[in-house]
């Protein structure tokens, strides 16, 4: 029986059959599947299949018939929740290479590497599993320095629709770069489970920088923060880090986090290298920001206070959910050239106070991408359009300025109408015949993206 669709949530790929009579598969299917994976690796409990319906989405939840969780490439021929499949292998720390399974995650990782004096730096903000950084070519707060997921992932391993083994780089490959053929990595990176199932990721590794300071400081108004990130960026500082929280998200963190930081547009700030380069970058941007009206220095080196200070980043999102207790969120994000960011921050801000919505503003400003977490009850009728109506204007207000729909969030379900506009109708078609080429039954994740 052929199985239509494979669905997204909680980091998991599953099953529907194509009658969408959901948690009726037949019998001898299930058992099919336990006999490969194991009776305790095969669920059709209605709380498992919610839970793999759903994400932190405001898109409603949708089951899918049955949860499978694979315990090795053998078994991933229907797909599934690959959390379980977690083996750390190939580390070289002489070529600075990693592989990772599917239920590595980001901070795996890292714990695993901490006495080896490298580390893993694309960091979303939460503890993703990095094969699904991959699927979405996931950013974050460090790739102002050190790149997004398509900077990092060197090789990939996916299994297709019609259940062949691709490497995209040739296998056990980990080199840093080639003029070999199309980029069939970068093809993968991004691509939002459509075209095959990520099942080992070949990552590039940093050095751990020898010395870190963080800092945090206030703004009289969104666009001299925002007009600082561009003058740092341009004096060349090499920032690691550089996030813009406007003056809802700031409140919204402090209530939080129980925090007490100045109620305004705010940057976080970090450098790292040499303790002498650190020193020097610092009184650079220091400089650059007391021009642009900065004020309110919280400085931290230790890495315990560093944590406390990037807390209240990390808990943005729900930071803002707590501004209105039991209502939904909806992210969305948009990317613009550097020069045209203060220009789109500052309508932004403008567009939510006019509005009417409850939507905080925090952003990766130093590559030119921001979120706006829009807050709203979906029983709202009226409210719900409101939050598609202006996601849609700030998505075609950075069109205009010759930017992205999304930097990093992806298109998945919502944005599907934007990509005509943002790739013209020749890229979607050829989008489309890639799709069908590697997945002409419309198996993986139907639906999306295209």
């Amino acid at each position: 029986m052929a199985l239509q669709r494979l669905c997204r949530g909680s980091g998991a790929l599953g099953c529907r059959r194509s009658s969408g009579l959901q948690g009726q598969l037949p019998g001898k299917l299930v058992e099919a599947l336990r006999a490969v994976v194991g009776t305790p690796n095969v669920s059709t409990a209605l709380a498992a299949r919610e839970q793999h319906g759903r994400d932190e989405s405001m898109h409603r939840c949708s089951p899918p018939d049955a949860v499978v969780w694979p315990q090795d490439l053998e078994q991933g021929g229907v797909c599934f929740n690959l959390t379980r499949m977690d083996r750390i292998t190939a580390l070289s720390t002489e070529d600075f290479t990693v592989a990772v399974e599917p239920g590595v995650t980001h901070k795996a990782l890292n714990n695993y590497l901490r006495d080896t004096g490298l580390w893993f730096p694309v960091d979303p903000g939460a503890d993703a599993s990095l094969c699904g950084m991959a699927a979405t070519s996931a950013s974050g707060t460090n790739a102002v320095r050190y790149g997004t997921m398509r900077h990092n992932v060197l090789n990939l391993q996916v299994v297709l629709a019609d259940g062949r083994v691709l490497h995209t780089a040739g296998q056990g490959r980990h080199f840093r770069k080639s003029a070999a053929g199309y980029n069939l990595t970068g093809l993968f990176v991004g691509s939002e489970g459509t075209l095959g199932l990520i099942t080992q990721a070949t990552l590039r590794l940093h050095g751990s920088p020898e010395a870190t300071v963080a800092a945090v400081c206030a703004f009289p108004s969104v666009q001299a923060a925002v007009g600082c990130t561009v003058q740092v960026l341009q004096a060349c500082i090499p920032v690691a880090r550089i996030e813009f929280l406007d003056d809802v998200m700031m409140a919204a963190c402090n209530r939080f986090s129980g925090l007490s930081y100045t109620v305004s547009p705010t940057l976080f700030l970090e450098f790292h290298g040499s303790p002498s380069s650190v020193e020097e970058q610092v009184r650079q941007a220091e400089e650059i920001v007391q021009l642009n009206g900065g004020s309110d220095f919280a400085w931290a080196r230790e890495p315990e206070a560093r944590n406390k200070l990037w807390a209240a980043r990390h808990n943005a999102w729900y930071a803002a959910l707590a501004l209105r207790p039991g209502s939904k969120g909806y992210s969305t994000d948009v990317c613009v050239p550097i020069s045209r960011l203060p220009h789109i921050v500052g309508e932004t801000h403008r567009d939510l106070q006019e509005s009417g919505l409850t939507g905080p503003i925090v952003g990766h400003v130093g590559d030119g991408n921001f979120h706006c977490i829009l807050v709203f009850d979906p029983a709202n009728l009226a409210e719900s359009q409101r939050v598609k109506e202006f996601a849609t204007r700030l998505a075609r207000r950075a069109l205009a300025l010759d930017g992205t729909c999304t930097g990093e969030h992806g298109i998945g379900l919502g944005k599907r109408h934007l990509m005509r506009e943002e790739i013209g109708e020749l890229g979607l078609t050829v989008m489309r015949q890639i799709k069908a080429t590697l997945d002409p039954k419309n198996l993986m994740n139907p639906g999306k993206v295209l």
